[in-house]
């Protein structure tokens, strides 16, 4: 008979700096170990509490309702003593008495690199203790290696080999919200204000957090000034200033430094402006408010794919040292080793002043330079060899936070490349109506932080007849091309325009459409503009929902939008630990629902439980409704809990944007724009849409729409997302363990 398997033991840690989304990280690893029927401990306070044996067995209920919470429950200190192989010694020690080696290590590149030597000194370190007689030789033979899996959790976004690092989302949300807050009050005073951000070595956060909120200028450390910034900074404000805008925001790194490597800090740009502009400007050192608060939906998300996936990886058999990143909006893993020495290389680039190196490895150039077009006080004059080319914008379908930072995007380029550019009001209808604005550089300013459409939107779809008046329009104005940005309806608008150019020359142009839509159901593209502050707007709805039972037994009902699309229901469940999801894409059955009732039942009954979160895209079943499913559970629960209903409704629709789908608005009216000058250029007068898979653009024709997609029911026929529903729902009910 063969002898049972000796069950993986596994350890779990957070290191360094604390990160937004690191207690999803752990809540996902220990229940996901404890689901493949491992032993998992919790190392209380990092390297400290493995020195210092601050480690304790956890269970399901250990991790329940910690991942809405910032910071680490967990705890987490940098600790001198395991950077001597002494202090190394006593924390495998303390591991192996519990039969600990393998290690899910959550933290920055200096808590990875810590991991990786402890990993490689393991045989080392376990012959040394079993020479002082602090180990038998039966232990020492059953743990000859230690495993080793990271997760990124920095604020920085600093780790090489990967897209996102856990927390730097939320502290986007932080930076924005501050910057938000102080914009109004620079307006009212027509005062400059310095703003200085975290992230060390790497200019992600000040880059980035620039583009969301419209800064006037970033300083980071991988692209330093001209030697004369003082002067060339003072000189765009002034002309800025004259140009009627009435306040001025100045991002700067924490790291930023001039070419020759001379620290740039906060202080010394304020004394800079101070000296030269006749007026005091203000001085913001956000800190470590940037750590704080409740975890964004996307740090949630990336702290729970990346927990499962560790633990994944930890039972595999081989003993490399792994990480796991986000690359092409994928979880993978790849070698820790290389990615410590890649992210490493890049902070000796920015040390040695090698600043084309560091960029390149960074790869945030075209970023950064849409971020140096879009803060000019002014077009910059240049024009488009030939005649002037008059390009529109329209947005359509319903409106989308982000649209107007898309809409930004496209005036500034379009006018920086000499084109007239023009704005269609309220969609489709204002092509009918003949209701055409231009616009000027400084009409678009102060559009950055505002939800909605500043241009109108409605599902309206010309007919057959009213196209003609459509072509009139665009003869009027002499449009060229049109940068359509918008949900479903724009891109059937489009679709229309394209074949009707045969009818209508006026309306042989090109067209581009531009993801748009809280829905995210749109082809080719992974994450339209405006999906991410509906999931925003959901989480925090959700949080208070849950927040309001108290002392009750209660089980919550809460129906999102997206019509046919789960997107928004599956990752909002996800985000918030919802024990089950309803999809249109996956269906309810009676069968499902008597299922989910009973293990919900078993929970409240004889597991403690008093809390439960039901989810529910709006359109998953006609027959299952939200009463009906409300109804049932409540009817059959035996006086366990009762059933709460919520309809969020169009309030997902609204608010301020978040700082992805600004930058997500900014990014993808820009690759827009690019196909519309290239379309002019080489007289392509056909049209096509946007799309946006992991972290690159493509461009798809128009004409290969319908089979890419459901017409009946608006969606891509296939969505990347529906692999994640085990994930989501797997983490929340407790198996039979």
């Amino acid at each position: 008979m063969p002898s049972k398997p000796i069950k993986k033991t596994i350890g779990v840690m957070t290191s360094g700096g604390d990160a937004q989304g690191m207690n999803a990280a752990i809540r996902a690893a220990v229940r996901g170990a404890l689901i493949r029927e491992c032993d998992v401990y919790a190392i209380y306070e990092g390297y400290t509490g493995m020195v210092d044996n601050l480690i304790k067995p956890v269970q399901w209920e250990s991790v329940s309702s910690i991942m809405q919470h910032g910071g680490t429950a967990i705890g987490t200190a940098r600790c001198q003593r395991f950077r001597q192989f002494s202090g190394r010694l006593r924390a495998a020690e303390n591991l192996l008495k519990y039969g600990i080696d393998n290690l899910i290590v959550i933290g920055g590149d200096g808590s990875l690199s810590g991991a990786d030597v402890f990993a490689q000194e393991w045989p080392q370190i376990i012959d040394e203790l079993f020479k002082q007689g602090k180990i038998s030789a039966l232990k020492r033979k059953r743990h000859p290696e230690l495993r080793i899996v990271g997760i990124v959790g920095s604020i920085d976004n600093d780790m090489a080999n990967t897209d996102m690092t856990l927390g730097a989302d939320s502290a986007l949300h932080r930076i924005t919200g501050a910057i938000d807050a102080l914009s109004s009050t620079a307006h009212s005073h027509q005062r400059v204000f310095v703003v200085e951000v975290m992230g060390r070595n790497c200019g992600y956060l000040a880059s980035m957090s620039a583009i969301a909120t419209g800064a006037s200028y970033a300083f980071i450390p991988e692209s330093p000034p001209p030697d004369n910034w003082g002067q060339t900074l003072c000189r765009q404000l002034r002309t800025a200033r004259k140009a009627g805008r009435r306040d001025s925001i100045i991002i700067v790194a924490e790291g930023a430094t001039d070419r020759r490597g001379n620290p740039i800090s906060s202080s010394r740009v304020k004394e800079v402006l101070d000296q030269n502009m006749g007026m005091e400007s203000r001085l913001t050192i956000l800190g470590h408010v940037q750590r704080g608060g409740a975890p964004s939906a996307f740090d949630r998300y990336l702290g729970t794919a990346s927990g499962v996936a560790a633990v994944s990886e930890l039972l595999k058999n081989d003993g490399e040292s792994r990480i796991i990143v986000m690359k092409d909006n994928r979880i993978k893993a790849v070698s820790l080793r290389e990615t410590v020495a890649k992210t490493h290389a890049v902070a000796e680039a920015v040390k040695n002043c090698d600043f084309k190196q560091a960029m390149a490895l960074r790869g945030s150039g075209i970023m950064n330079s849409v971020l140096e077009t879009l803060s000019l006080p002014g077009a910059p004059g240049r024009g488009c060899a030939g005649k002037q080319r008059t390009l529109a914008l329209i947005t359509c379908g319903w409106p989308a936070p982000g649209m107007n930072n898309a809409l930004r995007t496209a005036v500034r380029l379009g006018l920086a490349q000499g084109c007239r550019m023009l704005g269609i009001k309220q969609g489709a209808e204002g092509l009918i109506n003949n209701d055409v604005h231009e616009f000027g550089w400084m009409d678009v300013e102060e559009w950055v932080a505002s939800g909605g459409s500043k241009l109108g939107a409605n599902r309206t779809i010309p007919n057959e007849e009213e196209f003609k008046t459509v072509a009139a329009t665009v003869k009027k104005h002499k449009i060229d091309g049109l940068l359509m940005i918008g949900g479903w309806t724009a891109y059937i608008i489009a679709e229309r325009i394209d074949r009707m150019g045969e009818i209508y020359p006026e309306l042989d142009i090109p067209v581009v459409c531009v993801p748009a839509s809280i829905n995210n159901n749109l082809p080719g593209s992974e994450l339209a503009i405006g999906a991410d502050t509906a999931l925003n707007t959901i989480v925090e709805a959700v949080d208070k929902i849950k927040n309001s039972a108290d002392t009750s037994r209660r089980v919550f009902m809460v129906e999102v939008m997206g019509r046919y699309c789960g997107y928004l229901a599956l990752m909002s469940g996800l985000a918030t630990g919802a024990e089950y999801i309803y999809l249109h894409e996956q269906g309810i059955d009676l069968k499902l629902l008597q299922e989910q009732l009973k293990k919900l039942t078993r929970g409240f009954k004889k597991e403690g439980r008093d809390i439960g979160l039901l989810i529910r895209n709006e359109k998953a079943s006609e027959a299952y409704t939200m009463d009906f499913i409300a109804q049932l559970f409540d009817a059959e629960s035996g006086g366990l809990f009762d059933v709460r209903k919520t309809i969020l409704g169009p309030m997902q629709q609204g608010g301020d944007p978040t700082p992805f789908d600004r930058i997500q608005g900014t990014r993808l009216a820009y690759d827009g724009m690019l196909q519309l000058f290239e379309k002019l250029k080489s007289g392509d007068k056909t049209s096509a849409f946007i799309g946006f898979c992991g972290s690159k653009s493509s461009v798809y024709p128009m004409r290969e729409l319908g089979s890419m997609v459901s017409r009946t029911h608006q969606r891509p026929s296939g969505q990347w997302w529906e692999s994640l529903v085990n994930i989501a729902t797997g983490l929340a009910i407790k198996p039979n363990i």
